[in-house]
């Protein structure tokens, strides 16, 4: 604990907070995401099964989670490397990669990742959403869960000596199962005895947030470093938006580049575009919120990656930074969003 208070945990090891520079909260570098196929649209079902091509691009822009190919990241190491030196070309300096276990965490390439790019990456440790989880996952105690966590932050993950900087993304369902409760508590623990930045993947529904800070606040987890993520496709009325900010968690809008018609996971849901990204952006500043905003891509399938016609990592800095200022976002408040506040929730306590 004392080794690691006051600094960030890299997979190359611990830096001080000033060395991040802009950076990312919501990436994946290496991952496979088939845990979370969709059937295509009927009559589309050969889709399923093609290679990714110019003809399909606008169609896998709307159904990327029915494309068997699109769902395996992890193959494009080369072309995400090459994306990480576009970034820090950008002005990136640093990419919380949260990629946990049961998606195929890969912490041997994120190392190499780091030595070949200079970009600073911070792994997670735990585990994503119940369908992932393993037998032995579902059977442990909470106590022996929160083993797993502290192991994977104090001496390293996957049988390696790369150690995680965050734990998270903790996957969360809606409803909620007991398997995804248990390493709520976990993680809770874990937090109280590292002083370490948390991260949460919400299950699809607007009490869901609201659900999670509750376990974790009585687990006895530090709310203020907790980045509750994905709050883009969560909850979309003001008024409720208000009320979760004022629990105190890091707000997170990262999905940026993410534009459909039909939000496969929640067909209900509306998916915003950039531009009412940055309005709710906007509308949470005036409220006061602006020391508790995160943003990132969450970059999961490969059609999101340049190689692909994707927007790739860079967006947010080429593309979304120029419009936040023509909105009459000042850049001492963006500098906040990318820069401090990251920075102070990864700070170790």
């Amino acid at each position: 604990m004392s080794t690691l208070s006051g600094k960030v945990q890299t997979v190359l090891g611990p830096i001080h907070p000033n060395q991040l520079g802009y950076t990312l909260t919501h990436e994946h570098l290496t991952m496979t995401f088939n845990c979370c196929y969709c059937l295509p649209p009927e009559g589309q079902e050969a889709l399923s099964e093609e290679p990714i091509a110019m003809k399909n691009l606008f169609w896998l822009k709307q159904n990327p989670y029915s494309n068997k190919e699109n769902l395996l990241l992890n193959q494009e190491v080369e072309a995400i490397k090459e994306e990480l030196l576009f970034f820090k070309a950008a002005g990136g300096g640093a990419i919380v990669e949260n990629t946990t276990t049961g998606i195929s965490r890969d912490m041997k390439t994120l190392k190499r990742l780091a030595e070949e790019t200079g970009i600073h990456i911070i792994s997670g440790a735990g585990f994503y959403v119940d369908a992932t989880h393993s037998r032995q996952t579902r059977s442990m105690s909470v106590e022996q869960l929160t083993e797993v966590l502290v192991n994977e932050v104090l001496h390293g993950a996957d049988g390696t000596n790369i150690k995680c900087g965050v734990i998270g993304e903790i996957g969360c369902s809606w409803p909620l199962t007991e398997s995804e409760k248990k390493i709520l508590q976990a993680t809770a623990e874990a937090q109280t005895q590292l002083g370490c930045p948390v991260i949460i993947h919400p299950g699809r529904n607007s009490d869901a947030p609201f659900q999670i800070i509750q376990i974790l606040q009585e687990s006895g987890a530090d709310i203020s470093k907790t980045v509750m993520s994905h709050l883009d496709r969560t909850i979309f009325d003001d008024n409720k938006l208000l009320e979760f900010a004022g629990l105190g968690s890091y707000l997170e809008y990262d999905l940026f580049g993410t534009e459909m018609l039909n939000y496969q996971f929640n067909q209900a849901a509306d998916m915003p575009s950039d531009n009412e990204r940055i309005k709710t952006l906007r509308f949470l500043i005036g409220e006061g919120y602006e020391d508790r905003i995160v943003i990132a891509h969450d970059i999961h399938t490969k059609n999101r990656l340049v190689k692909y016609g994707g927007h790739g990592y860079s967006h947010i800095l080429t593309n979304i930074v120029p419009k936040m200022l023509l909105r009459d976002i000042p850049q001492k408040t963006i500098d906040k969003i990318l820069l401090e506040n990251p920075k102070k929730w990864l700070t170790f306590k």
